[in-house]
């Protein structure tokens, strides 16, 4: 027969993910592109900041009695992150990471 066909479903709105156990998904600050004086600078000048918000938190991940252990973050809350690592998401054109709480 012939190829299996795939669907593929773009989000919407990142609103419509949620993360599954120990999973948090968070979004980068974006770094001032203007100093205090006004000046805008220029984009290859803009450090990436290893600062995000956290958006969803997932239930937790299982110990090993099957016992819950509850995620240290909680939507919203400001943390610093690795540099490189994580799983990136995009929607739209908004990008996110997903990191594993532990």
């Amino acid at each position: 027969m012939g190829e299996p066909s795939f669907k593929t479903t773009a989000l919407k709105s990142i609103k419509s993910l949620a993360p599954l156990l120990d999973r948090i998904l968070v979004q980068r600050v974006k770094a001032e592109s203007k100093t205090a004086g006004g000046i805008f600078l220029p984009e290859s000048s803009v450090k990436e900041l290893n600062e995000a918000k956290v958006l969803a938190v997932g239930p937790g991940g299982l110990d090993k009695e099957g016992k819950r252990i509850q995620p240290s973050v909680a939507p919203g809350d400001k943390v610093l992150i690795p540099q490189y690592g994580g799983s990136p998401v995009k929607v739209g054109e908004e990008e996110y990471s997903l990191f594993r709480d532990h």
